[in-house]
């Protein structure tokens, strides 16, 4: 019989630039994931032969256009690409890796795929139970947590609900959906798919790199919403501590953080953007990681 475990796959898209960042991941998910979870990492062509290093039995590197239509085709020196079914306008990386994200959650063959950027890694033991409610996988939402303040999650809601043909959202506080890691259902992000082409008339690779502002996390979070009825389980937890600025932290300042956020925390979130050193953050890593180790042992007085 198959194991529980194997019905969860982790997805990484990455890149040449987060190599190191995208190992230290890999080491994180061999350290704490069951032993036949795997880890598919999605790089582009010319970076392939730098991560086959990472390649083994836990561990598949896929070329970014095993996800990516024919007709999308990379600009040459740039981060860019364009449709040449539908050129204008150009799709800009990051869009691009949000269509890697749906496209690899809606083929591997999984029913629960974990996503996890390059630059975070995993600190304390991480199942298919960790993001599970009752046998149920608990989707995160935070209700009112789009406020005035954070305009492009407005955005990136409204471009959601028109993929989906809702009608836009409603002035006020709004529910936000984007958490790291995030966890989705595959049939769920199938069937997902499927309404954005019912919607649009188009392929939904098409119709959402059409988009100037995009969230693959708001769209699952509003598909699940608002067109399956809600989740069976949800949670306001991202389970992690996240650093999203792109201004450098000093290991003390790096420190304080995450020992700030320790209780249930199953992974660390710090931005490529930031800049930080490399030795700086993975030696703050590595002191959390004995921190959290020392506090479960009731070794540490910090948080369990």
């Amino acid at each position: 019989m198959e194991s529980e475990s194997r019905r969860l796959v982790v997805v990484t898209p990455s890149y040449a630039r987060d190599y190191e960042l995208c190992r230290d991941l890999n080491r994180s998910i061999d350290t704490w994931m069951p032993g036949d979870v795997r880890h598919h990492i999605v790089v582009p062509r010319i970076d392939l032969p730098l991560f086959r290093t990472l390649a083994g039995n836990r561990t598949v590197i896929h070329d970014v256009g095993e996800f990516l239509p024919s007709a999308m085709l990379k600009v040459p020196k740039l981060n860019m690409w364009v449709n040449i079914r539908r050129p204008w306008p150009p799709i800009r990386g990051w869009i691009t890796q949000q269509l890697v994200k749906l496209s690899a959650a809606a083929a591997l063959d999984a029913d629960v795929v974990l996503l996890i950027d390059s630059d975070m890694v995993l600190v304390a033991p991480t199942e298919l139970a960790s993001f599970q409610q009752d046998g149920n996988l608990a989707m995160y939402r935070k209700p009112e947590a789009v406020h005035d303040g954070l305009p492009r999650h407005r955005l990136w809601l409204q471009s959601a609900r028109s993929l989906l043909g809702l009608e836009p959202p409603e002035s006020g506080n709004l529910t936000d959906y984007i958490c790291w890691p995030c966890v989705w259902d595959a049939k769920t992000v199938r069937s997902m798919l499927r309404r954005v082409e019912d919607v649009t008339g188009m392929a939904w690779q098409s119709a959402i790199a059409a988009q100037l502002h995009f969230s693959e996390m708001m769209l699952y979070g509003v598909y699940v919403d608002e067109v399956q009825g809600g989740p069976p389980a949800e949670t306001p937890h991202m389970k992690s501590i996240s650093y999203s600025d792109e201004t450098a932290l000093s290991s003390a300042e790096l420190g304080e953080l995450l020992r700030a956020g320790s209780a249930g925390v199953l992974a660390v979130m710090i931005s490529a953007k930031a800049d930080i050193p490399k030795d700086v953050r993975s030696n703050a890593l590595d002191d959390f990681a004995k921190y959290l180790a020392n506090s479960h042992t009731g070794l540490d007085g910090g948080a369990s």
